[in-house]
C-alpha cells in the first residue's frame, strides 16, 4: 500500500460536475478512497456519449445503402463519396479536438461536443425527405455529421486523465470499445426506426422501397413505406438527456486543464477551433471530388497529406491568447518518434475498423447484389439484380459489433502481458485475412451467383475486425504507458486523428477497385501494409534493443 500522505481535499470533491484542483491517481489511498468513485462516474457518461459520436459520424454507411435502395438520384460512385466525405470530415475533426481536453477542461468538451451532434442529426432527417434536392445538400450533412468522428479524440484523452497507468489499457479499452458500439448500434436502430412512423406527422411522409432491403431480422420487400429521415431524427431521442448528463455528471481536471475559463469561455474555444477544421477539410474536398461538387484535381494520396497539414498549420497560425499557448505545449509530442511510429500502429487497427465498417455496407449490396455475367463481346456486366442477394441491412452490424466487443480484452491482454506482444499477432492475423478477403472478393465479383462465396466473406471480414478491435485496445495500452500523463492525451488524440482516414480511405479505393473489376486489390495492398508495420512494431518495440520493451 501506498503510504505516501494524502493530497488536501480537492475543490469540487465530491460534487458531480465541479471543477477538481487535485487528483493524484497514482496515489493508492487517494485512488481507493476518492479517485476510483470520480473516474468511473466520468467513464460510465463518457460510454454513451461517445456511442452516439459514433453513431452520427458513422450513420452514412447505412443512409447511402438505403438511398440507393429508395432509388434517390445518384449513381453508386456518388453515394460512396457521402460516406468518405463524413469519413474525412470525422478525422479532420479529431485534430483539434485533441486539444480540447487541455484548452478547455473535460466536462466542458463532452457536454458541449455531444449536444453539438443534434445540428447534424436534425439536418440529416430534413434532408432525407427531399430526393430531388442537388446532391451537395446530402454532402453538406455528410461533412456536418464529421463532428461526432471528431468526439472520440477529446473523449480518449479526457479519459486518460482520470485513471493511473496500471488501469490505463482497460479504462481506455472500455470508452473506445463499448463507445466503438455507435457503430453497431446504428446500423441495427436506423434499418429498424425507417420502417415506423417515429415522430408521426411531425416526421414527413414516407419513401417507398424500390428494391429489397433488410434489418437484423431478415429482408424487408420492395413497395414498402420507409421513413429514411428517422435515420437522422432518431438520434435526437438521446442526445438531449445525454447532454445534460454530461454537464451534471461529469468533472474538469484543473491538474490537466487549468485555465478553461468560464464554461462559455471553454465553448467559444471549442466552437472556434472546430470552425477552423471545418475551412481546410471543406478547401481539401472540393480540390478532390469530381465535379459538380469539386475540381477532381487531386489524388487521394494527395488530398489526405494536404488536409492534415492545412488542419494543424490554421491551429497552429490562428490560435490566439491561452489556446496559443496550449496548442504550442500539444505540438510538442510531434518531436517524439514514437509518436509517429504509433500513429502507423493505430492506423492499422482502427483505421481498419472504422474503414471496414464504413465500407461493408455498401460493398455488400454491390458485390453480391447483382449477379456478374459477362455479355456478348465477353465483357463482365454487373447489372443484373441478384434474387438471392444478402442485405447488407441484416449483415453489415456484426463485424463492428465484433470490433467493438474484442476492444475491450485488447485493453485488458494489455495490462497483464504487454500492449506490443498484442498487436504483433493481430498485424499477422489481419495481413493473412486481408489476402484471403480479397481473393473471395475477386471470386464473388466474377460469379453469376456471388450468394456462394458470402459465407466465406462474412467469415473473412469477422476475423478483421476481431483482430482490429483487440489491436485498438493494445495499441492505446502502449500509448499510455510510453507517455506521461501530459502528453498521452495528445498522443492519443492524434494517433485516433490520422487513423480515422481510414474511414475516408477504405470506401474510396474499395469503390475505386470494385467499379474497376479488381475488388482484390484493395485488400492486397491493405494486407501490405499490416506487412510493413509488423516490422515496424517489431523494431521499435520487440527486438532485443528496442527502444522500449514491449510496453
Amino acid at each position: 500500500m501506498n503510504t505516501r500522505t494524502m493530497p488536501p481535499p480537492a475543490q469540487g470533491h465530491p460534487g458531480s460536475g465541479a471543477d477538481i484542483a487535485e487528483w493524484h491517481p497514482e496515489d493508492d489511498t487517494f485512488w481507493e478512497t476518492t479517485g476510483k468513485r470520480i473516474a468511473y462516474r466520468n467513464l460510465w457518461i463518457s460510454i454513451p456519449a461517445l456511442l452516439c459520436g459514433f453513431a452520427v459520424w458513422g450513420m452514412w454507411g447505412i443512409i447511402t445503402v438505403q438511398m440507393l435502395n429508395l432509388g434517390f438520384p445518384f449513381s453508386q460512385a456518388e453515394l460512396f463519396t457521402l460516406t468518405a466525405i463524413a469519413g474525412i470530415a470525422g478525422a479532420t475533426m479529431r485534430i483539434p479536438a485533441s486539444f480540447f481536453i487541455r484548452l478547455a477542461g473535460g466536462r466542458n468538451t463532452i457536454f458541449l461536443t455531444t449536444s453539438m451532434l443534434l445540428a447534424p442529426a436534425i439536418g440529416t432527417g430534413i434532408v432525407l425527405q427531399h430526393p430531388e434536392w442537388p446532391l451537395w445538400t446530402f454532402q453538406l450533412m455528410a461533412l456536418w455529421s464529421g463532428v461526432g468522428g471528431g468526439n472520440f479524440a477529446s473523449s480518449m484523452s479526457n479519459i486518460n486523465g482520470f485513471f493511473p497507468k496500471r488501469l490505463q489499457g482497460t479504462a481506455l479499452g472500455l470508452n473506445a470499445g463499448l463507445g466503438n458500439f455507435g457503430v453497431t448500434t446504428m446500423q441495427i436502430v436506423i434499418p429498424l426506426v425507417m420502417t415506423v412512423p417515429l415522430l408521426g406527422a411531425l416526421g414527413g411522409t414516407p419513401e417507398i422501397l424500390q428494391k429489397d432491403s433488410g434489418w437484423i431480422l431478415g429482408k424487408i420487400a420492395a413497395g414498402t413505406p420507409t421513413w429514411i429521415q428517422n435515420a437522422g431524427f432518431a438520434w435526437v431521442f438521446s442526445l438531449v438527456p445525454l447532454g445534460a448528463l454530461c454537464w451534471f455528471g461529469m468533472n474538469n481536471l484543473k491538474s490537466v486543464s487549468p485555465h478553461t475559463g468560464s464554461p462559455i469561455v471553454a465553448f467559444s474555444k471549442i466552437t472556434y477551433l472546430y470552425t477552423l477544421a471545418f475551412a481546410p477539410a471543406i478547401f481539401m474536398l472540393w480540390l478532390y471530388l469530381p465535379a459538380p461538387t469539386g475540381l477532381g484535381l487531386l489524388n487521394m494520396w494527395v488530398a489526405i497529406p494536404l488536409d492534415i497539414v492545412l488542419a494543424l498549420t490554421v491551429m497552429r497560425v490562428a490560435a490566439f491568447g491561452d489556446m496559443k499557448e496550449g496548442v504550442k505545449k500539444q505540438f510538442a509530442v510531434f518531436n517524439d518518434k514514437h509518436t509517429w511510429s504509433l500513429t502507423a500502429l493505430y492506423i492499422v487497427t482502427f483505421g481498419s475498423f472504422i474503414g471496414f465498417s464504413m465500407a461493408l455496407p455498401l460493398a455488400i449490396t454491390v458485390i453480391f447484389g447483382f449477379q456478374h455475367v459477362p455479355d456478348a463481346s465477353g465483357v463482365m456486366q454487373h447489372t443484373l439484380k441478384n434474387p438471392n442477394a444478402p442485405s447488407a441491412l441484416t449483415y453489415a452490424w456484426i463485424g463492428p459489433f465484433v470490433g467493438a466487443a474484442t476492444r475491450p480484452i485488447g485493453g485488458w491482454i494489455s495490462d497483464k502481458v504487454g500492449g506490443s506482444i498484442v498487436t504483433q499477432v493481430i498485424t499477422a492475423v489481419m495481413a493473412v485475412a486481408a489476402v484471403a478477403v480479397g481473393y473471395v472478393m475477386m471470386q464473388a465479383y466474377g460469379s453469376a451467383t456471388p450468394e456462394q462465396y458470402f459465407p466465406m466473406f462474412l467469415g473473412l471480414f469477422m476475423v478483421l475486425f476481431f483482430a482490429s478491435g483487440i489491436g485498438n485496445g493494445s495499441t492505446f495500452r502502449t500509448i499510455g504507458v510510453i507517455f506521461d500523463r501530459t502528453q498521452a492525451g495528445p498522443v492519443l488524440g492524434w494517433t485516433s486523428a490520422v487513423a480515422a482516414y481510414g474511414a475516408f480511405v477504405a470506401p474510396v479505393l474499395i469503390g475505386q477497385y470494385i467499379k474497376a473489376g479488381t475488388p482484390q486489390l484493395a485488400f492486397y495492398g491493405f494486407a501490405v501494409f499490416y506487412a510493413a508495420c509488423l516490422v515496424l512494431n517489431w523494431w521499435f518495440y520487440l527486438r532485443q534493443n528496442a527502444y522500449v520493451k514491449n510496453p
